[in-house]
């Protein structure tokens, strides 16, 4: 379970990349939400903690477990319809002992383990009928309870996991061109179907989201979150209005945002920190994930290497969502952005898949 790892082999960009990011969301929630800000201090100290003990153990060894994972995931899953806290509507938190966490977010996590056990055993018959068709059903029955809840922007970034780990696998260009061609035009189907009035493919809060994006004029309701978040950003300007300002012209301050915390801190941090402070937020989050690329380019084997570019698939599709909800390139999904928003699961979720990619980079493959 525990080897002997040379310290040279630590990726300590990588945390130094991490520690930053988080402290520096840290200091924006603290603007955002006082009261709150301590609980993810205790969050960043118990995902380092995570981090530094997953890191030591051989990732080898966490793969003998992977049915045992993927099962306690879909436990979790199932959980929520027994016991989880409902709010606004959907049902995606459990309490357990006084602990309220998120499953769907550790099920990313899960996800990533699972799969690169199971593409790295099946490498050589990946790209036969049997195999895909045992990996998307593997693969169906998460995504199915996490959309159950309902939580379509997590359904779809995990599904983004599930993709790129099956891509990176040695999925067949033939395959995949293959699959373009009939998902590309069904897509379009699809969506056309759900622009109409009386569809019944989405939720009412789904579908409204979606037109309140296309034509904000007729959803002010809907899309006002999101718009008052475009408006902050774009007050920032250069470098902001700085951190816990008491400026009155504040979007943040005058309450315009609601829970501006969690989903919509980088909204905040446009504002307190302006232009250069989200781009230093993009600047750090691409880092670490390029840098999670990079180690898998030296692991010792195929597992490795997807475990690594899962963590960075997962934290790059999230934070691209995010930051594109926030500034109205996308609809609103109800996304966190990695390391910065509020929320203990999502960060410490974060800081094992980053423990785990370290694991990775303290096993290099050997040349020669």
């Amino acid at each position: 379970m525990l080897k002997q790892y040379r310290l040279k082999n630590y990726r300590i960009r990588l945390v130094i990349y991490v520690v930053l990011l988080t402290l520096l969301g840290i200091a924006v929630i603290g603007s955002a939400e006082k009261s709150v800000q301590n609980k993810q201090i205790l969050g960043m100290c118990l995902g380092l903690a995570a981090m530094l003990v997953v890191s030591l153990i051989d990732y080898s060894f966490i793969l003998k477990f992977s049915w045992l994972i993927y099962l306690f995931n879909i436990g979790l899953l199932l959980l929520i319809f027994v016991i989880g806290d409902n709010s606004k509507g959907a049902t995606r938190w459990i309490e357990i002992a006084g602990i309220r966490f998120q499953p769907s977010e550790l099920s990313k996590i899960c996800l990533i383990l699972f799969f690169a056990y199971f593409f790295a055993k099946y490498q050589e018959n990946l790209n036969t009928i049997k195999i895909l068709g045992i990996s998307v059903v593997l693969g169906g029955i998460p995504l199915a309870l996490i959309y159950k809840q309902p939580d379509l922007s997590t359904t779809i970034v995990t599904a983004l996991i599930f993709i790129a780990l099956l891509f990176i696998a040695g999925l067949s260009y033939k395959i995949i061109l293959g699959v373009l061609g009939i998902t590309v035009p069904a897509a379009l189907v699809l969506i056309s179907l759900i622009l109409q009035p009386d569809q019944k493919i989405l939720n009412g809060y789904q579908y409204e989201r979606i037109m309140g994006w296309l034509e904000p004029e007729k959803y002010p309701d809907t899309v006002y979150q999101q718009q008052n978040s475009i408006m902050a950003i774009g007050s920032g300007q250069l470098w902001g209005k700085g951190l816990n300002n008491t400026d009155v012209a504040s979007v943040k301050n005058g309450d315009f945002i609601s829970e501006s915390q969690t989903d919509f801190i980088f909204s905040v941090a446009g504002e307190e920190l302006g232009f250069v402070g989200g781009v230093l937020i993009i600047f750090l989050l691409l880092a670490i994930a390029l840098e999670c690329i990079l180690i898998s380019r030296k692991a010792k084997d195929l597992s490795g290497k997807l475990i690594c570019c899962g963590v960075a698939a997962m934290l790059g599709f999230q934070g691209f969502v995010n930051i594109c909800v926030v500034t109205g390139m996308m609809p609103n999904t109800g996304l966190t952005l990695p390391f910065v928003s509020y929320g203990l699961t999502s960060l410490v979720s974060c800081f094992i898949g980053i423990g785990l990619v370290l694991n990775v980079g303290l096993q290099p493959r050997k040349y020669g």
